[in-house]
């Protein structure tokens, strides 16, 4: 890799970080509004370095680093020392380190389950992340050995889970918030896809269900075009965060932070109070 290249991406990184963005933490449940998260997807430590600069001058409140779309997702110190150099450059913005499998809508990479797991661990014992994803769908047990690494280094799991094909039935979804407060996780995610409205209110009414029953912050999300409306509105039903299009999507039905970040401002002045209930 040329290294001449990597230092350009993270000068660029600490220029953005002198042009009076504002660096204050926010984490996930905490505060009235959702937070606006936006996606890193490239494949190279380089281009995920340079697409770090060009969101950081967008102001996100949180920043996924989709590590599947990663070229060198299956060596750790790799991994590692990218992870370190983005925590480096956002300063105080918190990260989500995210391995999404290809079952869930992630990209074929040659890892397991299990040896996803291993570097969601060594994120959590090696770099200062502060957040790690973790599927549902894993082993309980690799689920629970993932809990006392992340917990043993003050890094916080976010519980997910997703279907890029349809939504489940509301019992399903709630099912979903139930188990990750159960594992003793610290947020439940539930991303799904709508095929009609129906579906979309299925979604948003779950989530303020959960929200009124549960203890842990809620993201969720319909996802395309149908869904779109719950990126924007999802607060005022108990969704703590939101995706927004920095520079690349990860999932359709993001919306560019820009536009999003003005809707959320409308939607908070026209109800006259806080958008998360």
């Amino acid at each position: 890799m040329d290294s001449k290249r990597i230092n350009s991406g993270e000068s660029l990184l600490r220029m953005s970080e002198g042009d009076g963005i504002d660096m204050k933490a926010k984490l996930i449940g905490e505060g009235n509004q959702p937070l606006i998260c936006t996606p890193l997807v490239g494949k190279t430590r380089e281009a995920v370095l340079a697409e770090l600069a060009a969101v950081l001058a967008k102001q996100p409140d949180i920043i996924e680093w989709r590590a599947d779309f990663f070229e060198s997702v299956g060596s750790t110190e790799e991994v590692v020392a990218t992870a370190n150099s983005l925590k480096k450059s956002a300063g105080n913005i918190p990260i989500i380190f995210t391995i999404r499998s290809i079952r869930e809508g992630g990209q074929p990479i040659a890892l397991t389950d299990r040896q996803a797991i291993e570097l969601d661990a060594a994120i959590c014992k090696q770099t200062g992340i502060e957040y790690v994803d973790c599927e549902l769908s894993n082993k309980p047990e690799d689920i629970e050995y993932l809990r006392q690494e992340a917990h043993a280094n003050h890094t916080k799991i976010i519980a997910s889970f997703h279907n890029f094909d349809h939504t489940p039935e509301r019992e399903l979804l709630y099912q979903k918030f139930t188990e990750a407060e159960s594992y003793g996780l610290d947020v439940a995610k539930v991303a799904v896809m709508p095929k009609t409205l129906e579906d979309v209110l299925t979604l948003l009414s779950v989530t303020l269900e959960a929200k009124a029953r549960l203890k842990i912050p809620l993201i969720t999300m319909s996802m395309g075009g149908y869904g779109a409306v719950t990126r924007m509105i999802g607060g005022v039903f108990g969704s703590s965060l939101t995706f927004a299009v920095g520079q690349s999507s990860s999932a359709p039905g993001q919306v560019p932070i820009e536009d999003l970040r003005t809707v959320l401002e409308l939607v908070k002045k026209s109800i006259g109070g806080d958008l998360v209930v």
